[in-house]
């Protein structure tokens, strides 16, 4: 069986005797402060995702290194500053700052990644046909809002917001939507989109505004991945309880979120109705427990979780992590399903 056939068994719960799927996500960081780990990681155990390699006739303007110190202009015109090398910064002053929106005109709507080439992303993915493929976008509307606002701003914004909030959003959504249908033509498996939605604790807003706002753009984004007969993938950090739910509602496939920050045992009544797409906590237990404890905590996941798939084995290698736990979470899982 191949990676691709593999993964699509777990998303659809019809992986019945076969190993885990495995994807590994580095930063910069990782690579820069423990190659050989990597270089371990990658001959002793196989990868099963991956994606095209993508050309664009047109790239959207950008500045800096949003790894590097300093300061980083993204595609939308917002300018990052960073103090640590090997993660990325953060938006100190927003691009919007009237409160009606109307100077959003400053934003700069990177339409340039519409100018891939579909048969070209298609001789790609042809080269890596064994391997589950993810579509080269990710729509992020909430994170994106503030970047180009400034959170605070954002927040308030959404509790009353402004006739100029709402056309913004629009022409936002419109253009996310139009990348994921032209994504949607080519021959990736699934497509992808993120929002980091929680604190520790609990949601950033108030659900009923998530639901209000978030929730029927990201009802649009699943249609169309699934009206191409696509998957959708999506990331949230933090405490995301609360909408999981409604994204099971929604229909989607498989969600990357901190489950340990959430609380493992509160999510087994999703268990066979959504897949986890990892991970293990990256907060304490990848920088700093024991193997035994990294052992007890994939094992919990996979009781907890596992119902002939919804469990993709996937933590994060990035600042502070200890080497020999990234290893050994991907050793456990091995274990558990050879």
């Amino acid at each position: 069986m191949t990676s691709k056939e593999l993964v699509i068994s777990t998303l659809e719960f019809r992986n019945t005797s076969l190993r885990v799927p495995r994807q590994l996500w580095t930063l910069p960081w990782a690579n820069e402060h423990c190659p050989e780990m990597i270089q371990k990681l990658d001959k002793d155990f196989e990868w099963d995702f991956s994606g095209p390699e993508t050309v664009y006739a047109q790239t959207p303007k950008t500045s800096g290194d949003p790894y590097a110190v300093g300061e980083y202009v993204d595609e939308w015109g917002c300018v990052f500053t960073n103090i640590q090398r090997g993660v990325i910064g953060e938006v100190k002053h927003p691009l919007v700052t009237e409160e009606d929106w109307s100077d959003a005109d400053k934003v700069h709507i990177p339409e340039e990644y519409l100018s891939f080439d579909v048969d070209q992303v298609n001789r790609s993915c042809a080269q890596r046909a064994d391997k589950f493929l993810i579509a080269g976008c990710c729509p992020r509307p909430f994170e994106q809002l503030q970047f180009i606002r400034g959170t605070v701003n954002l927040y308030m914004d959404l509790m009353d917001p402004p006739k100029g909030f709402w056309a913004f959003l629009e022409k936002m959504h419109d253009y996310y939507c139009r990348l994921l249908k032209k994504w949607a033509q080519t021959d990736v498996d699934a497509l992808n989109m993120m929002d980091d939605w929680g604190s520790q604790n609990s949601l950033l807003i108030n659900p009923r505004i998530w639901e209000k706002v978030f929730m029927p753009m990201y009802r649009d984004y699943i249609d169309i991945a699934h009206a191409h007969g696509k998957k959708m993938f999506m990331h949230s950090d933090g405490n995301t309880l609360s909408i999981i739910p409604r994204l099971i509602d929604l229909g989607l496939d498989a969600l990357n979120t901190q489950i340990f920050c959430i609380g493992v045992e509160k999510l087994r009544p999703f268990k066979g109705k959504i897949t986890f797409w990892g991970e293990i906590d990256r907060q304490n237990l990848i920088p700093h427990a024991s193997l035994e404890e990294i052992d007890r905590a994939v094992q919990k996941v996979y009781d907890t979780l596992w119902q002939d798939g919804g469990c993709i084995a996937q933590c994060e290698f990035g600042a502070g992590g200890n080497p020999d736990n990234v290893y050994r979470i991907y050793q456990k899982w091995s274990e558990l399903r050879p």
